[in-house]
């Protein structure tokens, strides 16, 4: 009766679990790839959640104040309520980044060297990965350990001899917890995750450098707040030592404010009163080094008073490496001095210089124009330009570089794979399928169009075509107007999506024929001239394709551009065609009148 029961109740227990862990498995999220847009952002929202993070710690050494009349130190329970709130809300946001980590695919190290990059997804070994990484660093990060001591240890120990002991616990715990979250959390502050960059904008890692300067000189502020404070509990504690005030050390604590101790033997006054206890609150009674400044600020009741002023004090010895400062002989105030003097070097040769690479980043372009306007200016003197062509030139130089900003675009894409680049040449040239001339053509003839494409700039003035002249281009209009006049004056306007020269697309097909052995060969000696004049009413900013690229497509799609749908739609395009069949019809029509006039002569 007992085995059956076991059973059943085994056998229950374990279909439960089986239930349990199968409803859960549905909110459980599978393995994603750390390259996602979701996980990017995501990184982005957890950097943003660590620089509050290590901005909130130092801010509870700021509870902590003294009162300059009650001889004592007071806790702002107020604040201290809020301190914890955000502190609570940052290490859910870090928990969750955590268990984030157990579903988060990385790059294998052995392929890093090769180069490859190969994604690990399998969940245990993405699970023993961060186990055996910084998992236990992170658990010890994100463990409550400020809020256990504030809600829990302070309360039983404020207004007794013991608070002391209890806020050393608080300071050492924060300081100890501190140190591994810079360890974690400043390579993300740098814009550096396991996945790649966090932030890729320049204007985002400068926004991030000068957070992490500020961040630096809010932690030496606060540090130096706390230390000035400590030196202050130091003096009171030797002041009452030397009174002979029975159970004045009870006295140095005083709460949230109002624990001010039994007075029925006057004990508490003789405290207040004493000359050794006020003496603390002057720089002159106490060594104070370098917290002088600090023991005045700890008796501000305003915590936006006392935080200001150390943040300033903060950013003004970082700047200065602690040049104005001079330390007493207590070791721990010449270690901290020591400290800010080598921060300060590194926050310079690190941070300082990237924010002073950035700034240089920003005007390089700047400089590089006007060494190459120089450049330009001491050729077209050497060559003894005339004046109006300097202006031209002149002013096509600042055309081409507000165009470009200096940027060889095809030095960039060439160095880049080769279905990347069709995929960056579709994008930048999605203008020719605006021409109903391409609107027809297949992807594969519009590639190798692409392909051939040439960026070209021309000021307002400039003449692309001549009457009379070899055509030896194809323009494609990408901004700007330009004018096509014909030789009987009539001007069309061309702007963007517009192409001049595309006569000599049917030409090319058309001066050309096959070979016996089925190779395309060109007829010598024939050369295409223009009847028109096609001039800029505006900068223009085009692209060409040349004469010998326009052979070379035409010869590989041939029989696709001899096709009459294409053909119909060059001509009905182009200016050139239309004016040219005007003029036909023109002659036909004048011929007919002649016959029609000498019919009714001879009649």
């Amino acid at each position: 009766m007992i085995y059956v029961f076991h059973n059943a109740l085994y056998g229950d227990a374990k279909g439960w679990a089986r239930r349990f862990l199968s409803f859960l498995q549905q909110y459980i999220p599978g393995v994603m790839n750390p390259h996602t847009k979701v996980v990017q952002q995501w990184n982005k929202f957890f950097v943003i959640s660590c620089l509050v993070a290590i901005f909130v710690d130092p801010l509870f050494f700021f509870l902590l104040s003294t009162l300059g009349d009650k001889k004592c130190i007071v806790m702002d329970w107020p604040m201290t309520t809020t301190m914890v709130v955000f502190r609570s809300l940052t290490d859910l946001i870090y928990l969750f980044h955590m268990l984030l980590q157990f579903r988060l695919a990385y790059v294998a190290p052995e392929s890093r060297v090769v180069g490859a990059g190969e994604l690990v997804d399998h969940p245990k070994k993405i699970a023993l990965h961060y186990i055996r990484g910084f998992f236990f660093i992170d658990l010890f990060v994100v463990l409550p350990l400020p809020q256990i001591i504030i809600l829990l240890v302070l309360p039983k120990s404020l207004g007794s001899s013991g608070a002391n002991y209890a806020k050393n616990l608080l300071r050492a715990a924060i300081l100890v917890q501190y140190i591994p979250r810079l360890y974690r959390f400043l390579p993300l502050l740098a814009g550096q995750s396991p996945s790649g960059l966090v932030f890729e904008s320049a204007w985002a890692n400068f926004v991030i450098n000068l957070l992490t300067f500020m961040l630096s000189g809010h932690i030496v502020g606060s540090c130096w707040y706390l230390l000035g404070l400590q030196r202050v509990n130091q003096c009171l504690r030797d002041a009452c030592k030397n009174s002979g005030v029975p159970g004045c050390m009870k006295f140095i604590d005083c709460g949230h404010g109002n624990e001010f101790g039994d007075d029925s033997n006057g004990a508490w006054t003789n405290w207040s009163s004493n000359e050794n206890a006020s003496g603390c609150f002057t720089s002159d009674a106490f060594s104070y080094g370098i917290y002088g400044q600090a023991v005045n600020l700890t008796t501000e009741r305003s915590i936006i008073t006392r935080y200001t002023f150390s943040l300033f004090w903060g950013f003004q010895q970082i700047s200065t490496l602690a040049g104005n400062q001079t330390p007493s002989y207590f070791v721990g105030e010449v270690l901290f001095t020591m400290a800010i003097i080598g921060l300060g070097l590194l926050l310079f040769a690190l941070l300082i210089g990237n924010m002073q690479n950035f700034l240089q980043a920003l005007g390089r372009r700047r400089l590089e124009m006007s060494l190459r306007r120089r450049d330009v200016e001491q050729w077209m003197s050497h060559r003894r330009l005339p004046e109006e062509l300097r202006r031209q030139v002149r002013q096509a130089e600042r055309y081409n570089w507000a165009a470009t900003r200096g940027v060889n675009e095809e030095i960039l894409v060439e160095n880049l794979p080769e279905d990347l680049q069709r995929d960056i040449r579709r994008h930048l040239f999605k203008f020719v399928k605006k021409v109903r001339i391409f609107s027809m053509m297949d992807d594969p003839v519009l590639d190798a169009i692409c392909e051939r494409l040439r960026q070209k700039i021309y000021i307002k003035g400039s003449k692309i075509l001549y009457e009379g002249c070899v055509v030896e281009k194809m323009v494609f209009i990408v901004r700007g107007k330009i004018e096509s006049i014909g030789y009987d004056g009539i001007g069309v306007p061309l702007s963007e999506g517009d192409v001049c020269g595309e006569e000599l697309l049917t030409w090319c097909l058309e001066q050309s024929s096959v070979n016996k052995d089925g190779k395309k060969i060109r007829i010598p000696g024939q050369r295409l001239h223009s009847n028109r004049m096609v001039r800029c009413l505006t900068n223009v900013e085009a692209f060409s394709l040349k004469a010998a690229d326009l052979e070379e497509v035409t010869s590989l799609f041939a029989r696709f551009l001899r096709n009459q749908h294409v053909q119909g739609a060059i001509r009905y395009e182009s200016p050139y065609w239309r004016s040219l069949a005007a003029n036909r019809i023109q002659v036909a029509w004048r011929y007919r009148k002649k016959r029609l006039s000498r019919a009714n002569t001879a009649c």
